[in-house]
């Protein structure tokens, strides 16, 4: 992970060429070094999940100067069986809890 605690979310859709067998993408898959090379070392799986009919969808948390290096892996391996989106992201939660405490301290002071 980045030295200095920096990261960003990452998800990435990758939707099934349809016009392909599940045999044929695990073959592309397995030639181009995919198990190997994706994620690139520095990223993290946050969440892998399948979509049935559409493909899979793949959440990693990174330091933001991996991007390019994410990017590149999905050229060089999964290009060819997979259709991409990429959906750069941020934590919220940490934002949410902040604006909760403000929202119910400004509550509370109302009510004096």
């Amino acid at each position: 992970m980045a030295q200095d605690g920096e990261t960003i979310l990452l998800t990435v859709f990758l939707k099934h060429d349809q016009s392909k067998n599940l045999e044929q993408i695990q073959d592309h898959l397995a030639k181009t070094g995919w198990w190997e090379r994706f994620p690139p070392a520095g990223a993290e799986i946050v969440g892998w999940n399948v979509v049935m009919g559409i493909g899979q969808i793949v959440t990693l948390r990174l330091p933001p100067k991996l991007l390019a290096v994410v990017n590149v892996e999905i050229e060089r391996c999964a290009w060819g069986v997979f259709a991409t989106e990429f959906y750069p992201t941020y934590d919220f939660v940490p934002v949410r809890e902040r604006l909760k405490r403000e929202w119910q301290a400004k509550r509370a002071g109302g009510k004096a």
